[in-house]
């Protein structure tokens, strides 16, 4: 058996480019003791991966260069070493980018396709919906009546961030996306009470329009003026959750940060980043608070979905650029 997989080749500078990766071949690995082989379905795309093509220390080791590189994968058991694993099984995993991954088997946690689509596993029902389920209820301390302001609102953790503080009695949740047709969808299908497109305008300047009151939480996936905005709205105690800072991924030199960090003297403000793996021991809670809501059609969700693993740079990429509406998906 043949499988295909990506490879990172060389560490970008700037703009990822084609040339820095590979789609090469490799003999599927059998399984030994205590390991499972699994034919991956749906494999996931994230903004944290370009900070793991980058050589600089970070809280999760780079890609290796010349080796394929990982990430969140959904597939099924082809054959199986190892106890209470059998094929047919479908398995949550980390050996993403390529078709076939062999591992073990300790590694993998087992969903069921009966109960949602696989999919969903790798987003509202998986990391990403963990990633906001503890950002906005453990980092950013939500409470009733706060008003939320999301930045990348119409993305995969930020459409989540909006429904869920919605759901949870936010007095206001305002969005900014990329697009007027993603704006539209945070309003009219996700529920929020107001978005923008931050391309229009000064981004602060929209804000103050969206939320006159000011805002109480800032969930913050952008980084760059989204946060200087922000800061600049943020009412007494106001409190900042730092999920990512996709507008500076790419820079090659440092960023300037906020030029208003002063005002958090006067708002008594926090900012606070945060990493999911931290906050696994909200998994059991996250599941069965949310899972009824997704069952229900409470939370709603989007997926853009690309075919075949060939695609697989293009895909992430493309969310890089913004292009994805929620989660971005690959199929195989």
């Amino acid at each position: 058996m043949i499988n295909r997989e990506w490879h990172l080749l060389s560490r970008p500078v700037g703009w990822p480019k084609s040339e820095d990766f590979a789609l090469v071949e490799a003999e599927v690995r059998q399984p030994a003791e205590g390991q499972i082989l699994v034919r991956n379905t749906h494999l996931s795309v994230d903004p944290y991966m370009r900070g793991r093509m980058s050589a600089a220390k970070s809280y999760v080791a780079p890609f290796e260069l010349g080796k394929v590189m990982q990430g969140g994968a959904v597939g099924e058991v082809v054959a199986s070493a190892a106890e209470g694993f059998a094929p047919g099984d479908h398995v949550l995993h980390f050996g993403g980018w390529r078709e076939y991954a062999t591992f073990d088997a300790r590694t993998a946690v087992k969903v069921d396709p009966d109960a949602a689509p696989l999919s969903a596993y790798l987003g509202v029902l998986g990391m990403t919906g963990l990633t906001a389920y503890a950002g906005l209820l453990r980092t950013a301390s939500f409470k009733e009546g706060d008003s939320v302001f999301v930045s990348g609102a119409a993305g995969a953790v930020g459409s989540q961030v909006g429904q869920i503080a919605r759901l949870k009695g936010a007095s206001r949740v305002i969005g900014s996306a990329g697009s007027d047709e993603k704006v539209k969808l945070l309003v009219e299908e996700y529920g929020f009470d107001a978005a923008f497109n931050y391309k229009n305008g000064p981004v602060s300047q929209q804000l103050r329009e969206a939320a006159p009151d000011g805002v109480d939480v800032y969930f913050d996936n952008v980084g760059g003026d989204h946060l200087e905005a922000a800061i600049g709205s943020l009412n007494e105690r106001g409190r900042i959750a730092v999920c990512g800072m996709i507008s500076v991924y790419n820079n090659t030199e440092p960023a300037p940060g906020p030029r208003n960090l002063a005002r958090l003297i006067a708002t008594r403000g926090r900012i606070e980043g945060f990493l999911v793996g931290d906050h696994y021991d909200l998994q059991p809670q996250f599941v069965s608070e949310v899972g009824p809501w997704v069952a229900s059609g409470q939370l709603k969700y989007r997926e853009t979905v690309v075919e075949g693993i060939e695609n697989n740079l293009e895909a992430f990429l493309g969310v890089l650029r913004g292009d994805n509406t929620g989660k971005m998906i690959v199929q195989l």
